[in-house]
């Protein structure tokens, strides 16, 4: 069964058509394709190579917290269907930060000795391809054979996706330099869900007052590490940032977007309960013959 779902990424565990998994297939494959033909194209600058490693490590960490979404996502949504793209979206982040450092030794013309030099004295480097390797490690144990095999023991290695977000954050940041907004942002999103797993981890129910109260938590440590990272890489007062963060004008600080993302998936507890009682008053007589 595990053969058919590795060469069947459209199906389900019992080899049926699967909408969701097709749907996500295709979805994780739009930005690879429409960087391949910008690369074809010759629209992406003067450095095309360069760019493009930069946007497909930009998706790299997108796909890697989003995939880390999924298990709050699925208590909130009570929707077990999530489960089945969790190892199609991790393996999507290992291929993508794999494409990321091929892209990189594109741009440095196949260079694998000076590849190899930077990698070793260039902290940044280090950190992402200390988190590529991670990540191969968990892609190459994302099967029901590995999951027999390692027992107890498979739970405890995937836990170490946490730490590789971490790392994968920290490269992130090092490497945008200056305007480090997405990285921060990134990182909010990551916090958030961190917030969400400490609550399931304490057997806490995730009703809204207790989603919304995670957002606002969120929020704040997200302005934390905006002002941390400004004050100790480029020497910026925590003044001008709180400034940045209230002036609306030039747009929204990564703080207030993760709050208002985490307000609303506070929200869809009420939302989910509202369409089961609209679908209840609609369907009463389905309803009362699935009972």
């Amino acid at each position: 069964m595990q053969y058919r779902t590795l060469i069947s990424p459209w199906t389900d565990r019992s080899g049926r058509f699967s909408a969701l998994k097709s749907a996500v297939l295709i979805l994780v494959l739009l930005p690879a394709i429409y960087y391949a033909i910008e690369l074809s194209r010759n629209d992406l600058g003067p450095l095309p190579y360069k760019e493009a490693l930069h946007r497909i490590g930009d998706w790299t960490i997108r796909f890697l917290v989003i995939t880390l979404a999924l298990t709050p996502l699925q208590r909130i949504l009570g929707w077990p269907k999530l489960a089945l793209i969790r190892r199609m979206l991790g393996v999507t982040t290992f291929a993508y930060a794999l494409a990321h450092l091929c892209l990189y030794v594109v741009n440095e013309k196949f260079d694998l000795v000076f590849v190899a030099s930077e990698i070793v004295k260039r902290i940044y480097l280090t950190i992402g391809f200390t988190t590529l390797l991670g990540l191969s490690l968990l892609a190459a144990t994302s099967t029901d054979w590995a999951v027999r095999k390692l027992g107890r023991n498979w739970k405890r290695l995937h836990l170490i996706v946490y730490g590789l977000a971490v790392l994968a954050l920290l490269h992130y940041f090092i490497q945008s330099k200056i305007d480090v907004s997405q990285p921060v942002l990134w990182t909010g999103f990551f916090l958030l869900l961190m917030i969400y797993r400490v609550a399931i981890k304490q057997r806490r129910p995730l009703t809204p007052l207790v989603l919304a109260g995670s957002a606002v938590a969120a929020a704040l440590l997200t302005a934390a590490v905006e002002f941390s990272w400004y004050g100790l890489a480029t020497g910026v007062g925590p003044l001008r940032v709180l400034k940045a963060n209230l002036a609306f004008a030039y747009g929204l600080r990564p703080a207030w977007i993760v709050l208002i993302v985490g307000l609303a998936v506070a929200l869809l507890p009420w939302l989910k309960q509202a369409y089961g009682l609209a679908n209840a008053r609609l369907n009463p007589a389905r309803n009362a013959a699935t009972r």
